[in-house]
């Protein structure tokens, strides 16, 4: 499908969105920020949304970001062995898929996720830390929509976190993946999409197998 047609699909699906929603082209560009003119060429066509344009309408019109990606031509990919909730990421094949994304320039490091997980491994044991991951992790997941296999162990730990099962270091460090993926801006800003979210499954895996090895 060339970019044109991919272009229109989409422009048709957020018109449509619009209208589900009674809103007009400039009460979409108040709320979004987004110019009149740019949401008018992305609906004609004339125009590619970009993941940040596709973050704010995602955010604004309720829809799971996934949607939105999907409908605006983005490849998203899931990779799952035989036990979908396990993740297996090596550092090359993510910087692969970085490389191809061209949506991502920086380099990624394992130490980099370690360095910002300590960091909130102080603010999870705040109460401001602990009412974000009460208040705000259900709305995330719901607007994120279901992207790949790591979803299923973020709810596990969610829902030991909000019962309080294991130890106080336990908690801790749970707290902490689940604010590195509440939180959009980390190692890889989550609206670069599908590649946002790969930094945020590798703290997933590395909170879990430090979970399990006890």
């Amino acid at each position: 499908m060339s970019d044109m047609r991919m272009e229109n699909r989409f422009g048709v699906f957020l018109k449509k969105l619009i209208e589900e929603r009674f809103l007009s082209m400039r009460k979409l560009s108040a709320l979004t920020d987004i110019d009149t003119a740019t949401i008018s060429r992305i609906i004609n066509g004339k125009r590619k949304a970009t993941p940040q344009h596709l973050q704010k309408f995602a955010n604004c019109l309720d829809v799971p970001i996934a949607e939105l990606f999907e409908a605006a031509g983005y490849t998203v990919k899931q990779e799952q062995n035989s036990h979908s909730s396990d993740i297996q990421m090596s550092i090359e094949h993510i910087q692969h898929v970085l490389k191809t994304s061209n949506v991502y320039d920086q380099q990624f490091s394992i130490e980099s996720v370690k360095q910002q997980l300590a960091h909130y491994e102080q603010y999870v044991q705040t109460e401001e830390g602990k009412e974000i991951i009460h208040k705000s992790f259900t709305d995330k997941l719901k607007k994120l929509g279901s992207i790949g296999p790591f979803i299923n162990q973020l709810k596990e730990m969610f829902e030991r976190f909000q019962l309080q099962k294991g130890t106080t270091r336990d908690l801790v460090i749970i707290g902490s993946a689940i604010l590195y993926f509440i939180v959009p801006v980390d190692v890889i800003p989550d609206y670069i999409f599908p590649v946002g979210f790969i930094d945020d499954a590798v703290a997933v895996q590395m909170i879990h197998s430090l979970l399990s090895v006890k």
